[in-house]
């Protein structure tokens, strides 16, 4: 049985992005701890509860001692996101920047400060781009990176084991997979405004399976590792617990919008022959390939369950969509 510890001072990075901001309202809902957020600009707005502290960008030579001080737990979820097309000459030495040099400076003083965990958001490209139907990755799988981001969090998760070995900080290490949920954005939010308008897809033969992951499932997952003690030093895979095809995703979508999914059945495979002509192979993997994680360790471990169904946060986000289309914001 989960053992609960005592108030908490937590610091929150990345409080402004969409994980950040859903994790600080779930702490301030919750009630249970004190929230403080770093932010890179003055100009962020945060709720009045939230002690805010500004730290700049993401940096190997950031001084997070007045954000660390009196801090038991941080949850770290900035980072240099993976972009499709990356117009950095060098993208693996930004991504090094940023996602391990500046995590781990703030881990170190974190840990010189007196913190007790540091939660780190990472990504299930550390386990790799794809797996086989019906073989997902599991959470202790070796680690197989396939691109310059998916490096970067890997090398991040190295150097926190080592901090984590060396200070009485300990460590916990999430890995989603794609995230949705209100104030998504990218390829998710680019498929609802093509369901929304009747778009016509070629997309309604895919068989693949992929996991997802609901932006309040995760936020639930991040939040019990803040205090389980099972959780310490452990890696979790974070998803729904189910997995869809991409025909599926988009049928589920569409209803939760309340539009027809106006599908056509190309065959995946000349789908793939197309993109690869037209310089979209990347695309096409993600649309066609399979990508499943297995959590049943954090099932196991944590007790914990996704609190929302698939169809509960495809209702929630697209809720979210109509009302900011409505403000013409989409």
């Amino acid at each position: 049985m989960q053992t609960i510890l005592s108030k908490k001072m937590i610091l929150v990075t990345g409080s402004t992005g969409f994980i950040g901001s859903a994790v600080i309202k779930r702490l301030l809902k919750d009630k249970k701890n004190t929230v403080c957020a770093a932010v890179r600009c003055a100009e962020k707005t945060l709720p009045t509860a939230v002690k805010v502290v500004q730290t700049g960008n993401l940096q190997a030579d950031i001084n997070w001692q007045n954000a660390v001080s009196g801090i038991d737990v941080v949850i770290h979820t900035a980072a240099r996101v993976h972009m499709m097309h990356d117009s950095i000459s060098n993208p693996l030495e930004e991504f090094r920047r940023v996602n391990v040099e500046g995590t781990l400076n703030l881990a170190r003083q974190a840990a010189a400060g007196g913190a007790k965990r540091f939660i780190f958001i990472s990504s299930i490209k550390v386990n790799g781009d794809g797996t086989l139907k019906g073989k997902p990755y599991r959470a202790d799988d070796p680690p197989a990176p396939a691109d310059p981001y998916g490096i970067s969090k890997m090398e991040a998760e190295l150097g926190l084991k080592k901090v984590a070995s060396e200070t009485d900080m300990k460590v916990v290490i999430i890995r989603p997979v794609l995230v949705y949920g209100p104030g998504v954005k990218a390829n998710f939010l680019k498929m609802m405004r093509w369901l929304n308008k009747g778009i016509p897809l070629p997309l309604g033969a895919i068989h693949n399976k992929r996991s997802l992951v609901g932006l309040d499932n995760l936020v639930d997952l991040i939040v019990t590792c803040i205090d389980h003690p099972a959780a310490a030093n452990q890696i979790f895979l974070a998803g729904d617990g189910e997995d869809l095809s991409t025909t599926e995703l988009l049928q589920r979508m569409a209803k939760a919008l309340g539009k027809p999914a106006r599908l056509s059945p190309v065959p995946a495979k000349l789908l793939e022959w197309g993109a690869t002509l037209l310089g979209k192979r990347a695309i096409a993997q993600r649309l066609c390939g399979s990508l499943q994680v297995d959590i049943s360790k954090a099932r196991t471990l944590l007790g914990w369950t996704p609190p929302i169904s698939v169809d509960e946060g495809l209702k929630k986000t697209a809720k979210w969509f109509r009302s900011v289309k409505t403000a013409n914001i989409v």
